[in-house]
């Protein structure tokens, strides 16, 4: 074996190889969308020819401007955060960013490991859905760092400390309860979800001020939270049938515990929307599928990532104004989950 260390190939020599400036290979590197397709292939093809690697944390450090981004969400398997990603990834791509993905489990020791990780890759920025109970320490940490936050889905955090874009979920919560009054319903569950998090508080508070603005009492053995799984809702609903007055409708806290709760109804001879009206929360792509289709309030996840994206690239870009709070309009899908109270045989 030679003893002469191999040198590192450097942009300059990828940019020779390919034939074009050292500025052209320096856009295409950093993912610039000002590249034609054509300059864009031959720059790769040189880089891998000649193995060169792109140092993006000396590239930062040069810069003073970090292209990286760090996005933290709770979970994957709801589809909620996968639509969401979509939004985030195509605005932020469009900048040339690159995107660190984490997920918390809704763990506030696993939040605040994916923080600090982010924070040795010297990440430019962060947009993340925090988990509830975030720790001082977590606040104070987030403050040090001295780099753009942007969060979204959930506020757990102090007003006004940082950005953040969400739906109206109060609203939310009593268009979807509003809905099943007018369908004859006065006995109406509230399932899944966390009485920790601010988003179960805030629908909550919509689905009691439906019922109250109606005349009707709410009654507490009704709220049964759960995971925000189709297990849990399945569970939440079996549990709710063995109410020796059981409700004739679900407000589910979001669409994957709609899912599980239909299922949960159908295990037991029930039929969502003919004999128990079923209503969900985000309008994630599939509730449109199912079996019967599901009722829903839209929550436009990919809108909310795209919105979020845009704030902290201005943010990341010079923008010290105050934090902003956007508040998107949630909307009411109406399906066939969702029958009305006279049509039950």
């Amino acid at each position: 074996m030679s003893d002469k260390k191999r040198s590192r190939v450097t942009l300059e020599q990828v940019a020779k190889h390919a034939g074009v400036s050292r500025a052209t290979a320096s856009l295409v590197v950093r993912g610039s969308p000002n590249i034609s397709k054509e300059t864009r292939k031959k720059v790769l093809q040189a880089m891998k020819e000649l193995g060169y690697v792109y140092d993006r944390v000396a590239a930062n450090l040069r810069s003073q401007r970090s292209s990286t981004v760090g996005l933290i969400i709770t979970e994957l398997d709801n589809p909620f955060f996968s639509e969401l990603l979509v939004g985030v990834h195509e605005a932020l791509d469009q900048e040339g960013y690159t995107v660190i993905l984490g997920t918390t489990f809704d763990r506030p020791e696993k939040q605040d490991a994916l923080l600090s990780t982010m924070l040795e890759h010297r990440v430019g920025g962060v947009i993340m859905s925090p988990v509830p109970g975030c720790s001082a320490e977590m606040l104070e940490q987030l403050r040090q760092w001295d780099i753009p936050v942007v969060l979204f889905a959930r506020d757990e955090l102090p007003a006004g400390q940082f950005d953040y874009i969400g739906i109206d979920n109060m609203a939310g919560g009593r268009m979807a309860v509003e809905h099943l009054l007018e369908g004859g319903h006065r006995r109406i569950a509230f399932i899944g979800g966390s009485p920790q998090s601010s988003v179960w508080k805030a629908r909550r508070s919509g689905y009691s001020e439906a019922l109250r603005a109606a005349g009707i009492e709410m009654d507490d053995t009704l709220l049964v939270p759960s995971a925000t799984t189709r297990q849990g809702g399945r569970m939440a609903v079996k549990r709710l049938l063995q109410h020796p007055n059981p409700p004739t409708a679900l407000f589910c806290y979001n669409d994957v515990v709609a899912f599980g709760a239909m299922l949960g109804l159908k295990e037991e001879g029930i039929v969502p929307g003919r004999d128990i009206a079923v209503v969900g929360f985000d309008n994630i792509q599939e509730s449109a599928l199912f079996q019967p289709p599901l009722t829903t309030v839209a929550a436009f996840p990919e809108k909310i990532g795209a919105y979020a994206a845009k704030q902290l690239h201005e943010r990341m870009r010079g923008d010290a104004s105050a934090p902003k709070r956007t508040i998107l309009q949630p909307e009411l899908v109406i399906r066939q989950s969702s029958g009305k109270r006279e049509e039950k045989r």
